[in-house]
């Protein structure tokens, strides 16, 4: 059983499953386990522990009863961010950039968050903030 399983809810589903198909591996070591394109369903995990889920967020709103209610709030200050520790941070954001991320801020040393931490942030196909970090 997961302890924790972080499932992201995606009106774009076939973008973002190519996006996290083409970064986890790479950046943490996660396989995927379960799921395609087509969704609405897909899953990744590092030894049998999950690590991040996809699932439609049209099919959610159906199973909570609020499809009639608009699926983007209007714009809003980022309210979570998927944050992906990864040994280089250069080389991380320029793959994510290269399969369907968008930049929101470059790569740049942080001392006043840790000695040697280095971040970059980073939108995926959904417009969810994503921080690259290595310290």
């Amino acid at each position: 059983m997961d302890a924790l399983s972080n499932r992201l809810l995606v009106s774009r589903f076939a973008e973002c499953f190519e996006f996290y198909r083409a970064i986890l591996p790479p950046l943490t070591g996660a396989t995927l386990v379960k799921g395609s394109p087509e969704g609405p369903y897909a899953n990744w995990d590092v030894e049998g522990q999950a690590v991040l889920a996809l699932y439609d967020r049209a099919l959610m709103a159906v199973t909570l009863g609020t499809a009639g209610l608009p699926a983007e709030p209007p714009a809003v200050q980022d309210a979570a961010m998927l944050v992906l520790r990864v040994d280089d941070v250069d080389q991380a954001l320029s793959l994510c950039l290269r399969s369907g991320g968008t930049l929101a801020a470059i790569a740049t040393n942080r001392p006043e968050w840790g000695p040697t931490l280095r971040s970059a942030h980073l939108r995926d196909p959904d417009g969810r903030l994503i921080e690259l970090q290595s310290y």
